[in-house]
């Protein structure tokens, strides 16, 4: 298996409109309309994916579908990550099983663990599961903030890529110059995407790439494959206020409102969160309208 790289959507889930069931229709045009604008894989299972809202066989569902209607055109990085180890392990094997080429493992959050014993669930998941893991670092969320050493250290126990939503750009170049060696880091903050790419990040696993994909693939190929800053600059001039936004608000319910502004329904988020109020809703359609995204 080749290498991961390139812009990775933090892929949502599309529900029926009552919430009750994931929409497979809506799942699969929605991957069908990335894989078209260029993308460079799904990681599906994630934040942006309301996992947190999901049963585990909703989570072996999503993994089994976006598994299929990827159909191998581009790699499916699948969010395994949970506040019970032994679901996190279960997940991760099914992932495996399913034909993942790796899997994201954000740490137990609520209680944040040491850093012994999240070698010992790294190690477990990656055992079982056979698969690289991809550590997803988002110490906003899981309480647990590790120093880059430490993060480097991870390789020891099957990490061998990090999505890094630490936001710490300094850590963020530490990890991609001073420890390329042991992890592959990918940014994973949204408003330091264009800092990431060129700063030798060989990618992203950005939410937005929900309803800017064409432009998220146009501002990787400009700067991380054509080393032209220039035209990387006036790219993001166009994204980065978006991301902005993004980061603003509530995140999972902007991005759906996003792809819900670019003609595809999303079926709205799980309770007790719901797409973004009209007001908000105008604002975000005029910064896509002002990145040259077509909106409904």
């Amino acid at each position: 298996m080749s290498e991961l790289h390139g812009i990775m959507v933090a892929l949502i889930t599309p529900f029926t409109d009552d919430q009750t069931k994931i929409d497979e229709a809506r799942l699969e045009a929605h991957i069908e309309h990335l894989i078209k604008a260029g993308i460079h894989g799904l990681v599906p299972g994630g934040s942006t994916g309301e996992f947190t809202t999901m049963s585990t066989a909703e989570r072996k569902q999503l993994t089994e579908l976006c598994i299929k209607y990827a159909a191998g055109r581009i790699p499916v990085v699948v969010g395994t990550g949970s506040t019970l180890s032994a679901e996190a392990v279960e997940l991760s094997v099914h992932a495996g099983q399913a034909g993942a080429a790796a899997v994201m493992v954000v740490p137990p959050f609520y209680d944040p663990l040491n850093l012994e014993e999240l070698h010992e669930l790294l190690q477990e998941i990656h055992t079982e599961s056979k698969l690289p893991i991809m550590y997803y670092n988002i110490p906003g969320a899981s309480g647990l903030k590790l120093t880059p050493t430490e993060l480097a250290g991870l390789s020891k126990v099957g990490v061998k890529y990090m999505k890094d939503t630490s936001g710490d750009a300094p850590a963020l170049t530490e990890m991609l110059v001073g420890h390329s060696d042991k992890i592959i880091s990918f940014n994973g903050w949204d408003s330091l995407t264009f800092f990431g790419l060129a700063s030798g990040a060989p990618g992203g696993v950005w939410g937005a790439a929900n309803f800017i994909p064409e432009l998220a693939v146009e501002l990787y190929e400009a700067v991380s494959i054509k080393g032209d800053l220039k035209r990387g600059r006036e790219l993001w001039a166009k994204a980065w206020p978006i991301c902005k936004f993004l980061e603003s608000h509530n995140y999972c319910a902007s991005v759906k409102t996003g792809v819900e502004l670019i003609g595809q329904p999303t079926g709205g988020l799980r309770k007790p969160f719901s797409l973004l109020k009209p007001e908000l809703q105008a604002e975000l359609k005029a910064l896509i309208a002002n990145a040259g995204v077509k909106t409904i």
